[in-house]
């Protein structure tokens, strides 16, 4: 499986000194992951990145660091708690004469999913950390900004935890990818290095936010600029970096799909670890600045330690885009 499908990208503050790596590795064990408990909904911890059991947490290759969180969450149906609390509500009317208050329900739904929890199935998801320090970027293996805020906590914390709290902000680039893509499909000319691929989605914003989505089909039509002339704006579109990365640009520069060509895969039984890292950290650190220039440049603004305080827990996105 590649290193990388999905990324999210964050730059790291000037100010900011990494710890002693030893230091690191320390701290990441402590917070090592555990699976859930039969009536626990949600765990998250790190993980070895290279996969062995009771391996480094930390690894560096290159220069580069590697970490690996996973997410375990426990969900219980919907469908199967309002079944029991209406049930449950109707057994207490008839009983005492009285429908149960609001309060009185909250609390009977947090008891039945409690009792649901230990049968419930768990679903686990990994997620990689890519942190380039002479780079000063900080790249997760999520699909959207809201999938990678589990991860950034769990590291800003683990940071903050032994003297080095990480200021991150997300990329900002002078123009906005949708206003790019806007322009490159309605000149059809794609950026210097680039070249565009057959899946595009187009979203109208607004109460209608209808949906247009081209999948395996050519772009050079008439028809999409009259999308976007009518207020449609480009939200996901296939891209190629030099015929080396074939990728999907989403308007919040999220970077999906992503597939790193003419790379040679590991003879059985050989740990690829390393090569995979070297190849994946290479190629992509030399497509984000072509990538950045052709969307105007990045913005300059002061990075922000807000993202400590982010929301405790995000709904774990799973790798993938609509097309």
């Amino acid at each position: 499986m590649p290193l990388f499908k999905n990324i999210v990208v964050y730059r790291i503050g000037p100010e900011w000194t990494p710890p002693a790596f030893e230091r690191l590795e320390a701290e990441l064990q402590r917070l090592a992951f555990v699976p859930c408990q039969p009536t626990q909904e949600l765990s998250l911890g790190w993980v070895p990145p290279r996969g062995q059991e009771h391996g480094a947490m930390a690894e560096s290759v290159a220069g580069q660091w590697i970490l690996k969180l996973a997410v375990e969450r426990k969900a219980v149906p919907g469908g199967a708690v309002r079944a029991e609390l209406e049930a449950r509500c109707k057994a207490i009317e008839q009983e005492r004469g009285r429908k149960p208050g609001r309060k009185e329900k909250l609390e009977i739904k947090q008891e039945i999913v409690h009792s649901f929890l230990p049968r419930a199935f768990s679903k686990r998801s990994t997620f990689t950390v890519w942190l380039d320090e002479e780079g000063r970027s900080l790249i997760v293996s999520a699909g959207s900004l809201k999938g990678a805020e589990p991860v950034l906590k769990a590291l800003v914390d683990a940071l903050a935890e032994i003297g080095h709290p990480i200021p991150l902000a997300p990329l900002n680039t002078a123009l906005s990818p949708a206003t790019a893509m806007s322009d490159w499909l309605t000149t059809r000319q794609a950026p210097a290095g680039f070249t565009i691929d057959r899946d595009l989605e187009l979203k109208k914003p607004g109460e209608e936010k209808s949906v247009v989505r081209y999948a395996r089909h050519s772009l050079e039509l008439d028809e999409i600029g009259q999308h976007i002339q009518e207020g449609k704006l480009p939200t996901q579109l296939a891209l190629t970096w030099n015929d080396k990365i074939s990728f999907v640009l989403t308007e919040q520069l999220g970077i999906r799909k992503i597939d790193i060509r003419d790379v040679e895969e590991t003879p059985k039984g050989e740990d690829g670890f390393d090569t995979d890292v070297a190849i994946a950290t290479g190629e992509l650190a030399q497509l984000l600045p072509d990538l950045l220039a052709s969307l105007g440049g990045e913005a300059t603004h002061g990075a922000a330690p807000a993202l400590a305080a982010a929301p405790a827990m995000a709904e774990a996105e799973a790798e993938g885009a609509p097309f």
